[in-house]
């Protein structure tokens, strides 16, 4: 079973990937920030991240650069999963290591598109 790490400071937001993911035949575990989330990879990398870009403690950007930076054999695929939808945004998480980017709010088929196209659903 494939498995996703979705990390998001809304409980709320959580809940709903939760539920579309389990669907989708997802193992999923969550985290509320960056720090969490990549004391989550450390513990076993999943193979997919849902990441949110504002966040307390550390952000999605934050996150993606230690996660991308680090030395980990293991490089999870990484679709941004955020409200902010401008251009400049959308390249800087490219250019940071993302794979995709989603808007919020999403539903089903639209996060199920965006995990066909990294290679993960």
């Amino acid at each position: 079973m494939r498995s996703c790490l979705v990390v998001d400071d809304s409980k709320v937001i959580r809940k709903v990937a939760r539920h579309i993911l389990e669907t989708l035949n997802f193992s999923v575990e969550e985290a509320e920030d960056g720090r969490e989330a990549l004391d989550r990879c450390d513990a076993s990398m999943p193979d997919v991240i849902l990441l949110d870009w504002n966040m307390p403690v550390m952000s999605g950007m934050e996150f993606l650069r230690a996660l991308r930076g680090s030395e980990r054999s293991e490089q999870p695929k990484v679709v941004f999963c955020t409200t902010e939808n401008d251009i400049a945004h959308i390249r800087a998480a490219i250019a940071a290591g993302a794979d995709e980017y989603v808007m919020k709010p999403f539903d089903r088929e639209t996060l199920q598109s965006k995990l066909q196209i990294v290679g993960v659903a």
